[in-house]
């Protein structure tokens, strides 16, 4: 009798083993596994600054899917019943809060100490760098040219030398006709500032770059005097030395968030949290301020010398619900603008 219970008490202690090592190896959200599956259109020296650390720092070992933000955005939908990928990373608030129904509600305890303008609002949404709508300037060609903001590319002298995208294509020029409608007609539909884009479309003579990676790789070649672009690429000549200058306009400047989710019913949980965590932690802001062109959101962040300081620019603040709900109407407003002027 007392050896079959001896035999009883060690089987039961096994199959509690057995059980216990099967739920931690098939459930992310105890805390047991070390996988985490990051679903990313971020560029190359984004990811080598973050996701090595960050393995080092937890022992997760991260497996990253890369692709545009628009197609992993399908792939999660798909995957909406079995969740492949754990994190989002990348995207801006648009993606987020047109597809809100794919992420849960997660707000880092380092939320808190983001710029304030830039922290998680909707809940499914950490923001984690920002990028600004910026004049990229080809010292070379502008000479004795003033480019100081919007209203100096009105200057005749200036005429076909204008690099700019279509917005209806290109996300950078779209956040560019934003910026300038809100910076000189204060807001999106004033007169004012549509009569300025009809002035600087006369003025760009109907050249619109094929893409926005053309516009400023346009004036970094020598093509065009400058360019309507965005921070990040900008910033990236300015590092290797091109004959090039970054302006921020002086009418202002929007910063729009690119950020992070938690995906929905995804098998890692808890490891996406504490990437999340990571990705506004002292360290990790630090690495994207100093290894990277994208400006990080931490108000102690440490930048390199080749960014220029938040508090040398004059930021104004984009109303990014009403953009993303009346993109359509913009869009189609401009359109109707070009095509006038294209005749």
């Amino acid at each position: 009798m007392r050896k079959w219970l001896s035999t009883s008490i060690i089987l039961t202690m096994l199959v509690a083993i057995l059980a216990a090592c099967g739920g931690n190896s098939n459930n992310g959200a105890s805390g047991g596994s070390n996988k985490l599956v990051v679903y990313t259109p971020n560029s190359e020296a984004m990811l080598n600054a973050l996701i090595p650390s960050f393995e080092k720092q937890t022992g997760i070992t991260v497996e990253l899917v890369s692709a545009g933000s628009g197609e992993l955005i399908k792939r999660i939908q798909s995957e909406k019943a079995n969740p492949y990928a754990d994190v989002m990373f990348g995207g801006a608030f648009a993606l987020y809060h047109d597809n809100a129904d794919l992420f849960e509600e997660y707000v880092s305890a380092n939320d808190k100490d983001l710029l304030e303008g830039h922290q998680n609002k909707s809940g499914v949404m950490t923001p984690v760098v920002s990028d600004g709508s910026v004049l990229l300037v080809n010292t070379n060609l502008a000479g004795d040219i003033e480019i100081n903001g919007y209203e100096d590319l009105l200057n005749p002298a200036l005429k076909g030398k204008i690099a700019m995208a279509d917005p209806a294509n290109s996300s950078s020029a779209f956040a560019q006709l934003t910026n300038m409608l809100k910076a000189i007609g204060g807001d999106y539909t004033s007169d004012a500032g549509w009569d300025y884009v009809a002035k600087l479309l006369e003025n760009i003579d109907g050249k619109i770059a094929g893409s926005s990676s053309k516009a400023h790789k346009s004036v970094a070649d020598g093509e065009y005097v400058v360019a309507l672009t965005y921070e990040d690429p900008a910033v990236s000549y300015v590092k290797d030395g091109a004959a090039v200058k970054v302006v921020f306009p002086k009418e202002g400047a929007v910063f729009l968030d690119a950020g992070t989710g938690l995906v929905k019913g995804s098998k890692n949980q808890e490891n996406a949290k504490k990437f999340i965590d990571y990705l506004i932690s002292k360290e990790g802001q630090d690495a994207i301020g100093q290894q990277t062109t994208n400006r990080p959101l931490r108000a102690d962040a440490a930048i390199s010398d080749f960014m220029t300081p938040i508090d040398q620019i004059n930021v104004i603040q984009e109303d990014v619900a009403y953009v993303a709900e009346n993109k359509p109407s913009i869009v189609e407003r401009y359109t109707d603008l070009f095509t006038q002027i294209a005749k």
